[in-house]
């Protein structure tokens, strides 16, 4: 059978590069391709590029300080409590999970080696050999038992209690398999124990001063608002992986510190480049930036348990504010796509494109404020840097609530301690939400009635039933139409306003390569550590 080179899959791809690695010559390389059914021209000039592509085989070695966008002492080791972009890196460079997912959101073994279902409900997973923790102990299934089990318990405080809830039975079956009983059908959980708080920790851990985990990196020095130093695992449980010796990961609030660190070589990576910095970094002639698009946003959170978000014409209104537009092309510099209050992206497998565009119209804005008759204000909004563009999208935010007879002040608080001291806990506010890997993930954690991070207090039983109608839906047609019923209620009913989906910068050194996109967020979705390596 006749294929193109872009119909390579994963595994194809991997055995080219593994052969380039090792010396392949292009007659080499030209045969693997024939041989998996990549003809004539396409295989010759494909052998070709893929010889250039590879002709520098990774270098083991060195030493790598990468600059996050957070850093507070609520830091944690403990993947369960992961909360930010800096957590997430620290806790994928830690731990492995029984899956991964790749550039196509797509998941891949990991910890497990086999994975068997029975029509979605009943999960069996068959456990890699020779995987060992960091203090020699050897990967078993009653570590998979308890990392599972311990996001159900209260006392845990997991960030995804709310996801776990449909775990109803998770046991050792045999010498190396664990059963994960649902309950309902989900034939995403592959995808769902690929985020970082679904890693594996060791049976009985409850101490998270350190970290005992199986993943590419072992922790060295960790000091929550400081630093987090890792160093090479050697018996890493994927041969040849990571190439570093050291990572030193750091957070560093401000974007134009952040930057300044970069191009200066205080640090070789940088997180959330902002777009108004990417023409600076581009003009380095040693530095480079590498975009990301995704399912990012930064919301405006309005609460409605509390006046005046409880009035839904309020609501509306400020909906009818957003300048999405210019949002998109000043705030972001044309590194985004105008969203519709909707939570998945465009490109999403699952995004509903029937949905007629909200348009920004201060005079129907107006209408709503007066049937919700707050008056004219004034009303405060809180925003961060911490929340991306927050600040500036408040800012067109009062200017638009002027035209409609609305008084907004803008409230600009500093980042450090924002999640905590602020976000959700003002009737008018900014959020900022990475993507998730599954619709159902992305809705079950942030508009779920009894989500933790239910950004609005947002509380729809219609929602809530097809939620779980979805989730156990096998028939791919009507699990689509669900998940497009569901935005229309986000979109109509609930307290957020998603302008757009910004695209993820990241700023580099030239130095460093094998970094990629992976659209779950910044830094390969936070995976990038056993990826990346030192040219020089």
């Amino acid at each position: 059978m006749k294929r193109s080179p872009l119909e390579l899959d994963r595994n194809d791809l991997v055995r080219l590069d593994q052969a380039a690695a090792q010396g392949a010559t292009r007659r080499d390389l030209l045969r693997m391709l024939l041989a998996m059914g990549i003809l004539g021209p396409a295989a010759a000039g494909f052998a070709g590029s893929a010889q250039e592509a590879f002709a520098q085989a990774p270098k083991r070695g060195g030493r790598v300080r990468v600059a996050g966008i957070s850093s507070s002492t609520a830091d944690t080791l403990d993947p369960a409590k992961g909360a930010l972009s800096t957590d997430y890196m620290r806790h994928y460079m830690l731990y492995s999970g029984l899956t991964q997912l790749d550039a196509s959101l797509t998941p891949q073994l990991a910890l497990a080696e086999e994975i068997r279902h029975d029509k979605a409900q009943t999960w069996t997973f068959r456990l890699r050999k020779g995987v060992t923790f960091h203090d020699g102990s050897a990967l078993t299934p009653a570590d998979v038992v308890y990392s599972l089990n311990r996001h159900k318990t209260p006392a845990t405080a997991s960030k995804v209690k709310t996801v776990s809830e449909q775990f109803t039975e998770v046991k050792a079956v045999g010498a190396n398999e664990v059963l994960v009983r649902l309950a309902t059908p989900n034939a995403d959980l592959p995808v769902i124990l690929a985020a970082s708080h679904f890693v594996i920790v060791k049976d009985g851990t409850t101490d998270f001063t350190s970290a005992n985990g199986t993943g590419p990196f072992k922790l060295k020095e960790f000091r929550p608002g400081v630093r987090t130093l890792v160093t090479r695992n050697e018996r890493y449980w994927r041969p040849g992986r990571p190439y570093l010796d050291e990572i030193e990961l750091i957070g560093i609030p401000d974007e134009p510190a952040r930057v300044n660190a970069l191009l200066s070589g205080d640090v070789q990576l940088a997180l959330a480049v902002d777009p108004r910095s990417t023409t600076r970094v581009k003009a380095s002639a040693s530095h480079g930036v590498l975009e990301t698009r995704s399912g990012l946003y930064t919301d405006l959170v309005i609460r409605q348990d509390v006046a005046p978000g409880n009035s839904p014409d309020f609501t509306l209104a400020m909906k009818y504010l957003l300048d999405r537009e210019q949002i998109r092309s000043a705030i972001f510099r044309g590194f985004a796509q105008v969203a519709n209050d909707q939570p998945l992206p465009p490109g999403h497998r699952y995004h509903f494109a029937g949905l007629p565009q909200r348009p920004h119209d201060p005079d129907r804005a107006r209408f709503h404020l007066q049937k919700a008759g707050v008056g004219s204000g004034p009303f405060t909004v809180v925003a961060a840097p911490a929340a991306t563009g927050s600040i500036d999208m408040a800012v067109l935010l009062q200017q638009s609530a002027k035209k409609a007879g609305l008084t907004l002040n803008v409230n600009r608080v500093p980042s450090d301690g924002y999640w905590s001291n602020h976000w959700m806990k003002h009737p008018l506010g900014f959020g900022n939400i990475n993507p998730r890997p599954s619709a159902d993930l992305l809705f079950t954690q942030f508009f779920k009635s009894d989500a933790p991070w239910n950004e609005s207090g947002w509380k729809n039983e219609k929602f809530d039933q097809l939620l779980l109608a979805a989730r156990a839906e096998s028939d791919e047609a009507k699990r689509t139409q669900m998940y497009a019923d569901m935005q229309v209620l986000v979109h109509e009913k609930c307290g957020i306003g998603i302008p757009v989906f910004m695209s993820f910068i990241d700023g580099f050194s030239n130095k460093v390569k094998g970094l990629g996109s992976i659209p779950l967020g910044g830094l390969m979705g936070y995976m990038f550590a056993e990826h990346v390596w030192l040219d020089g």
